[in-house]
């Protein structure tokens, strides 16, 4: 992981998937998403979700949307 991560996963350097809440989306394809390390900015260019989803995210991209 490079030196702004925190936690255990980073949603945007991982080699897995992490669980993940979408809380706003951000327009051009991005949206925020809660994290253990807080906020962070990831692409929702891949799947159809929005505020409230979970999604999994590899590399800072939503890959899958969770189902509720």
């Amino acid at each position: 992981m490079s030196g702004h991560c925190t936690g255990e996963a980073c949603v945007t350097c991982s080699d897995a998937a992490v669980r993940v809440r979408i809380t706003e989306l951000l327009g051009d394809g991005l949206a925020l998403v809660d994290t253990a390390a807080g906020p962070e900015q990831v692409s929702v260019a891949l799947v159809d979700a929005g505020p409230g989803d979970t999604v999994l995210v590899h590399a800072g991209e939503a890959i899958a949307v969770v189902p509720s």
